[in-house]
């Protein structure tokens, strides 16, 4: 019987399931479970499983360079970054109202690593973010122009909830390399 439920789970894809049935099923002939509890904890495992997946993907797509969070965020070292201000943005509403954020400050004071927890934060709230160097951004929208997919690309880079722009500040534009950013931003 076991076997045919392994079976039947790696048909339906239910990969929670299949990870922790033996355990559950065990359990639940030693304290005599109710058939309902059994399935109750199996799919609750199924929930787990693809949450924690989902997760992963989410991480893994965004391209954190680094693995920076506000809780390794070092406030006591950058005294010029405004603690609570960016445990307020943590709160993530400013992406709900569609608005940017833009994180100006001389080299060494941590802007990257605080867009980058604010991303994270995102991630595990369960939103869809991407983390660009603004020159890889920029060669990526100036070689859709040339082969004609800007419009895809903008649409596609407009998918996601957060999208972090690192180094913006250090590239010379061209006009070409402007208007396909300032169209993206807008």
């Amino acid at each position: 019987m076991r076997d045919k439920l392994h079976k039947l789970l790696g048909q339906l894809r239910l990969g929670g399931m299949a990870e922790t049935l033996e355990a559950i099923l065990d359990a639940a002939e030693r304290e005599a479970e109710a058939p309902a509890s059994v399935l109750l904890r199996l799919l609750q495992e199924e929930y787990r499983y693809r949450q924690e997946r989902s997760l992963a993907y989410r991480l893994q797509q965004a391209r954190l360079p680094w693995d920076w969070s506000l809780a390794t965020f070092p406030f006591e070292r950058q005294p010029g970054v405004a603690e609570h201000q960016i445990r307020a943005l943590a709160g993530l509403d400013f992406i709900a109202r569609a608005e940017n954020l833009v994180f100006i400050g001389p080299p060494g004071t941590g802007k990257t690593g605080l867009a980058i927890a604010l991303l994270r934060q995102a991630l595990l709230n369960g939103q869809r973010g991407r983390f660009y160097n603004a020159q890889e951004l920029i060669d990526e929208l100036y070689a859709s122009l040339a082969d004609h997919t800007t419009t895809r690309l903008i649409k596609r880079l407009s998918a996601y909830d957060i999208l972090v722009i690192d180094e913006l500040g250090y590239l010379t534009f061209k006009p070409e390399h402007a208007n396909a950013l300032f169209k993206l931003l807008e």
